[in-house]
C-alpha cells in the first residue's frame, strides 16, 4: 500500500499568512495562525476566522480562494461547509482555512483545543 505524503512547500507560511490577511480584509473577526505542523501531520498552519452572519463567512472564503488563487494560482483541494456556512473548511494541504459563524467558532473552540501550540505573529493592522 502506498504511503501517501503531503509536499512540503516553502510558500506554505506566506500564503497561511495571506489566507489570515484576506480574511481580514473582510472585516473577519478576530483571525489567528496556529503552527499545528509539529502536532499534526496532515498540515501546517490552520488559519482561523469568524463571522457575525453567514453572507460574511461566505464573502471571507471568496476573498480568501481570490487571493491564494492570484498569488500562487493554488485552489483549495476540497471545501466542506459552504452550503450552511457555519463551519467552512478551506483544505489547501499545508495549511487550512477555517472560517466560522462566530457562535459555532466560540463552540468549537478550536483555539483552544489547540492552545499548545504556537500562534504566527498576525497583525491585521498591517492590513490595507
Amino acid at each position: 500500500m502506498p504511503v501517501l505524503t503531503r509536499p512540503n512547500t516553502e510558500a506554505s507560511p506566506v500564503l497561511a499568512l495571506e489566507s489570515a490577511r484576506a480574511a481580514a480584509d473582510k472585516k473577519a473577526t478576530d483571525p489567528v495562525i496556529l503552527e499545528v505542523g509539529n502536532v499534526l501531520a496532515i498540515s501546517d498552519y490552520f488559519v482561523i476566522a469568524s463571522a457575525p452572519n453567514d453572507r460574511q463567512v461566505r464573502a471571507i472564503c471568496e476573498e480568501v480562494e481570490e487571493r491564494v488563487k492570484m498569488l500562487s494560482g493554488e485552489s483549495p483541494r476540497y471545501i466542506e461547509g459552504l452550503s450552511d456556512a457555519r463551519w467552512v473548511l478551506m483544505d489547501y494541504g499545508d495549511w487550512i482555512v477555517h472560517v466560522f459563524l462566530q457562535e459555532a467558532r466560540e463552540f468549537y473552540d478550536l483555539e483552544r483545543l489547540w492552545g499548545d501550540v504556537p500562534r504566527v505573529p498576525f497583525d491585521d493592522a498591517l492590513v490595507d
